[in-house]
């Protein structure tokens, strides 16, 4: 009898200790997962408005507009669809040969 009291206590301490430990670490464990689970769904959208950003100025930089009849073009084509002529030296020469003073807009204020 003294023996299986003994096996007896050994098993409930055992008992206890699993009974005490695995909760903290199951607790620990569903808390980690539901964060991380959170923070990819908070994540994900930002991640692909990210790209959305970088493909948008990408195409950006790739649109040239035609200083001669005002058509935007993606920069497929070297020269305009409407009038015919040439983009790329058009822009060339737009932006070396214009002045600052001719690039800002001049606005008077009024009283009404």
């Amino acid at each position: 009898m003294n023996f299986l009291l003994k096996s007896n206590k050994n098993l409930l301490a055992f008992s206890l200790i699993l009974l005490i430990i695995i909760p903290f670490v199951g607790i620990n464990f569903f808390i980690s997962f539901l964060s991380n689970i959170l923070l990819l769904i908070f994540l994900i959208p930002i991640f692909l408005l990210l790209i959305a950003f970088i493909v948008f100025n990408s195409y950006k930089t790739k649109i040239k507009k035609c200083s001669n009849c005002g058509a935007i073009s993606l920069g497929l084509s070297e020269t305009c669809m409407n009038c015919g002529t040439n983009l790329e030296d058009m822009n060339n020469t737009n932006l070396i040969n214009k002045k600052p003073s001719e690039a800002t807009i001049e606005v008077k204020a009024e009283e009404i």
